[in-house]
């Protein structure tokens, strides 16, 4: 199946070929519809004006499962919209998560990362880490307005196509392995706020807001 959403994640609709229906779980080519993983969220949408309840990866496949019966058969062509203020959200989200990552890792090159959530109203990365971590927010935050003020641009692309590895690069900065959808130019992240969370001995919490 095609991933759209990795070539044109601008593309709110589009129309697709329905390749198999399992009782209420169908899968189509190609797709614009990203399903969790990596830590971010699955979009939300519709197939044939048909609400996606869950969207998630088997394989080399994503499967829809609609909130109700398929009134199309395979082969059809059906249409899909997904929820564009939505994934607009998770993407700047996303990316302003990965900047903060990446700011944190060339701070403290052994940090380490044992978990992170992308959601439409906040991001966050969980670190094992003894201490405060807010004392370096205002350093980390400085260089992220930076790089959004830079307005660098983004470039997305397979490091090995077959298996489905894809990473980001932005030049004179990083590449990162990564298959969420990004956005074009670091400009669009905007301006953030970070904060604080204890989430137990040893573990310290950076949540991510997006202040416009």
């Amino acid at each position: 199946m095609e991933r759209a959403f990795w070539n044109t994640p601008y593309l709110s609709s589009l129309d697709a070929r329905v390749l198999s229906i399992e009782g209420r779980d169908v899968v189509i080519s190609p797709t614009i519809f990203f399903a969790e993983s990596g830590g971010q969220e699955s979009d939300q949408g519709r197939i044939n004006r048909i609400d996606v309840s869950q969207a998630t990866v088997a394989d080399e496949r994503i499967i829809y499962r609609l909130a109700e019966e398929p009134d199309f058969a395979v082969g059809d062509l059906v249409s899909v919209e997904i929820d564009w203020p939505r994934r607009y959200a998770l993407m700047r989200l996303h990316f302003a998560a990965e900047i903060v990552l990446e700011l944190f890792y060339k701070k403290f090159p052994t940090l380490e990362k044992i978990g992170a959530h992308i959601g439409q109203s906040k991001a966050r990365i969980d670190f094992a880490l003894t201490g405060n971590i807010s004392q370096y927010f205002p350093e980390i935050l400085q260089d992220v307005e930076q790089l959004v003020a830079a307005d660098l641009p983004i470039e997305s692309r397979f490091t090995d196509a077959e298996r489905l590895r894809r990473c980001w690069y932005i030049e004179g900065f990083s590449e990162v392995p990564c298959g969420g959808t990004h956005l074009r130019t670091t400009g669009e992240v905007g301006r953030i706020r970070l904060k604080r969370n204890n989430i137990g001995a040893h573990k310290e919490r950076v949540e991510i807001y997006l202040v416009d």
